[in-house]
């Protein structure tokens, strides 16, 4: 309504025509970065209605699955490369945006709406009631986040594992044709790691750059590499423990 009363419709028609096309973003805080080139162009998905809202809906793949999944299809992302993520563990902005660095997320909207009408590109400002999801423990606000994690590539070997499957034997088989098939055709790369500090910590230690990567297999293996023999395996003793590097000597391998 803000914006029929305030802006002129100069043509009609519809989005399809606009896909592929580029835009000046609202913040050009990443336009100069690294991938920068595939990113701030217009993107078409089904998950994106237009019966609420105007659809049209900005993805931040660091953000949601859907955006993550849009951004990779189009190859505005790489998998297995870094996002665009101005927001540290904490939930609080990085240097990435010095106007709110240090603030939480949910504290810079004001900030970040001044920002916008100041540059003459606010139409319209309001809120909006709708449930959103709080720790339980903290009461405080979750953010959805992409972190970095461990995943082994089910999906270079999906192809192999359903056709491995059609040669074993279930019982009965109409599991093994329906439910496991379809679960199969559809596995993604699986995370095997988990951000828990009493969790059991992965024995892999590498080089700062992953040129180099070693697998632990027992504690004995630990001793011969490391020098350090261990009876406690969490991780505040294991990640004190380094690896001279085989590679690349008078550096070490880190967990």
């Amino acid at each position: 309504q803000k914006a029929a009363e305030t802006l002129e419709v100069e043509a009609t028609f519809q989005g399809s025509e606009l896909v592929g096309k580029k835009y000046e973003p609202i913040f050009g805080y990443f336009a100069n970065s690294e991938g920068s080139e595939e990113y701030f162009r217009i993107l078409s998905d089904t998950y994106v209605t237009d019966d609420a809202g105007t659809g049209i809906v900005h993805q931040a793949p660091a953000f949601g699955e859907d955006d993550y999944r849009v951004c990779l299809s189009h190859k505005v992302i790489q998998k297995g490369k870094d996002l665009p993520c101005p927001v540290d563990s904490n939930g609080m902005f990085t240097d990435q945006v010095p106007e709110v660095k240090g603030l939480h997320v949910k504290k810079a909207d004001e900030t970040l709406i001044k920002l916008i009408k100041d540059s003459g590109r606010l139409v319209q400002k309001a809120n909006l009631d709708h449930s959103y999801p709080f720790c339980w423990r903290s009461d405080t606000p979750l953010i959805y986040k992409a972190v970095p994690s461990w995943f082994i590539k089910v999906e270079e070997i999906r192809d192999r594992i359903v056709e491995n499957n059609k040669k074993t034997y279930w019982v009965p088989n109409a599991v093994k044709e329906g439910r496991f098939h379809s679960w199969l055709t559809d596995a993604r790369d699986w995370a095997v790691s988990r951000n828990r500090f009493w969790g059991t910590p992965i024995p892999i230690w590498c080089s700062e750059s992953m040129d180099e990567v070693v697998c632990i297999g027992s504690v004995d293996e630990l001793a011969e590499l490391s020098g350090v023999r261990v009876t406690d395996l969490h991780k505040d003793v294991v990640d004190e423990i380094t690896i001279p590097s085989k590679k690349n000597p008078g550096t070490v391998l880190r967990r």
